[in-house]
């Protein structure tokens, strides 16, 4: 499962921005990129940190944006999303259609649910037609993606 969905893990904090500086990588490269936060000049961090990580794919297969779980309740919010860009607004995406679509249709109904833990367990259990609205309601270009899942990136 972890492979089809292609999670991961973001390790301890400061580990990722630190891998990335020796990579070449400066703070404002990983600010830009929302892998790190720096405020007022303050130190770099890691945007996620101690997280099992969910890449949040576009109904093309290309990944936009990435959602966390903490692996320990001290860690900050359960649930961390990355910030809204012009690729991503949780409001316009479905966790999981793109992976979904055939199973969609070869049901012929989908399952709508709240986050992407719903999703990869419901896909465990062999469950393929299922989708998340990332833990939004559920939005009219939601409905219109299921609907009309051919022309969704034109609304």
């Amino acid at each position: 499962m972890a492979k089809h969905w292609q999670l991961g893990l973001a390790p301890a904090r400061g580990a990722r921005v630190r891998h990335r500086s020796s990579l070449g990588f400066t703070a404002q490269e990983m600010v830009q990129a929302n892998v790190a936060l720096q405020r007022d000049g303050g130190p770099l961090r890691d945007r996620f940190f101690n997280r099992a990580m969910f890449p949040i794919f576009d109904e093309r297969g290309a990944a936009i944006a990435f959602g966390g779980r903490v692996l320990k309740a001290d860690d900050g919010p359960k649930y961390l999303n990355s910030p809204a860009t012009p690729l991503f607004e949780k409001g316009r995406e479905l966790y999981g259609l793109f992976l979904a679509q055939k199973a969609i249709r070869d049901a012929g109904f989908v399952v709508a649910v709240e986050g992407y833990m719903d999703v990869v367990a419901l896909a465990q259990f062999g469950i393929e037609n299922a989708v998340a609205t990332l833990g939004t309601a559920s939005t009219p270009h939601h409905v219109h993606c299921l609907l009309s899942p051919s022309d969704a990136a034109d609304v």
